[in-house]
């Protein structure tokens, strides 16, 4: 029995939350974007007005604006997006448990199971498009197929709120005539070299040798081979079986260029109270302490440490975060964009502290308790009341920035950014 697996995906989902919360948005051509001035500007997504401008998802803002001088520009709202996307999840799960989270904006489904109940993969799709819409305003466009690959590219083949189905009889007439970068994990650069090779369509890899493929890109080769074959046989993985994280990290990239020990030290507290906050959130402490650093130039470095023991405290992430800067030296360059990043996590409640005996002291023992205390209660504070609930004081009044919150920067994975844009 062949699988019936969904993708479903949530129409133009930033910028229809925002018509939802706004409803005046729909009738003018509007997009979120980033804000010009911390040098996020770029187009997240837009309404279907603004597509009949040409707008293009990423593009900059200025560009937009030359399709459509009347473009009206929003922020982003993280928050509505999350509370929205458990919404529609919810419904899924009212049919299925096996859903796979694949963005905020997008589940693969399998329903395989359940056809008895609610019928063949069409009827759930249309039935799903239609409790979505009923309960939430917002419209999904939904793939079914036998396989997770077929199901995206339906789900992309025909939007706004539309159901397609690949089956084993049509895919050679709805897949193999697409691009060829509408297959998954085309990227850039495999693309450049299917180019050299001719390859302009799905249909093209799949009629390639699959030897020529593994020779000229490895593994990655007889993979886009067997999808574009419809070959893939990956099953959709509910959410609570997806590998914790690696790690926990937040950028951004600054309203002007940090160029003093000032600048440097109030970017990266406020960075590491962020990373640290979604440490404990999640229930992780760190062992490594990252940082990424892009110049001015746009050339970047790298560094890594261990800390002494696993933590999740503030304090911790920001010293050996500075104690990386500090050993750049006077090579030290205006800095763009800057990132902290907790890595190689454990579970909290595994977390074995190793006793020092460099480190052995009544004093120490009781200076990190104290600390550990301080940041518990911070912690609870802006988890019950807010993230702007206790604030630092740096964050008060700068000119790189930093909002009175805490960061919302393109590393971290749960808030928006420019690599969270929308297709």
């Amino acid at each position: 029995m062949d699988k019936v697996i969904l993708h479903s995906d949530l129409n133009g989902f930033y910028a229809s939350v925002e018509c939802l919360l706004y409803p005046e948005y729909a009738n003018v051509p509007m997009a979120v974007a980033g804000n010009p001035e911390n040098r996020h500007g770029i187009i997240l997504a837009k309404n279907e007005l603004a597509k009949k401008y040409n707008i293009q998802t990423a593009e900059t803002i200025w560009k937009a604006k030359q399709k459509c001088p009347e473009l009206l520009l929003v922020p982003p709202h993280r928050n509505e997006y999350t509370k929205y996307s458990k919404i529609v999840n919810n419904i899924y799960n009212e049919f299925t448990d096996l859903i796979e989270p694949f963005g905020i904006d997008e589940s693969f489904l399998d329903v395989t199971g359940v056809t008895h109940l609610f019928g063949n993969g069409k009827e759930i799709a249309d039935k799903l498009r239609e409790t979505v819409k009923e309960r939430t305003g917002l419209t999904i466009s939904v793939g079914v197929s036998f396989n997770k690959i077929f199901a995206k590219l339906g789900s992309d083949y025909k939007k706004p709120d539309a159901t397609t189905v690949i089956s084993k009889e049509n895919y050679k007439e709805i897949v193999w005539p697409l691009p060829v970068t509408a297959l998954l994990y085309v990227g850039k650069s495999v693309y450049a070299e299917l180019q050299k090779m001719n390859v302009k369509t799905i249909g093209q890899l799949a009629a390639l040798d699959k030897n020529i493929l593994l020779r000229r890109f490895g593994k990655t080769g007889e993979i886009l081979w067997e999808y574009a074959n419809g070959f893939d046989d990956s099953p959709v993985r509910p959410f609570e079986d997806i590998s914790a994280p690696k790690s926990v990290g937040n950028g951004m990239t600054f309203k002007r260029d940090l160029k003093t020990r000032d600048d440097i030290k109030l970017a990266v507290i406020s960075l590491s109270e962020e990373v640290a906050f979604r440490l404990r959130r999640h229930g992780y402490k760190c062992n490594t302490v990252q940082i990424n650093i892009k110049y001015f130039d746009f050339k970047s470095i790298s560094r890594q440490k261990g800390v002494s023991k696993p933590t999740f405290l503030e304090h911790d992430i920001y010293e050996s975060a500075m104690e990386l800067v500090d050993s750049l030296g006077k090579s030290i360059k205006p800095i763009r964009t800057l990132t902290v990043t907790a890595a190689n996590l454990i579970p909290a409640d595994e977390a074995i502290e190793q006793l020092s005996l460099l480190d052995f002291s009544v004093d120490n023992s009781i200076k990190h308790e104290k600390r550990e205390k301080l940041e518990d209660a911070l912690y609870n504070i802006r988890n019950k009341y807010g993230r702007d609930s206790v604030i630092n004081a740096g964050k008060v009044k700068n000119d790189i920035g930093i909002t009175k919150g805490i960061v919302k920067g393109k590393e971290d994975k749960e808030e928006l950014s420019e690599e969270d844009y929308e297709d």
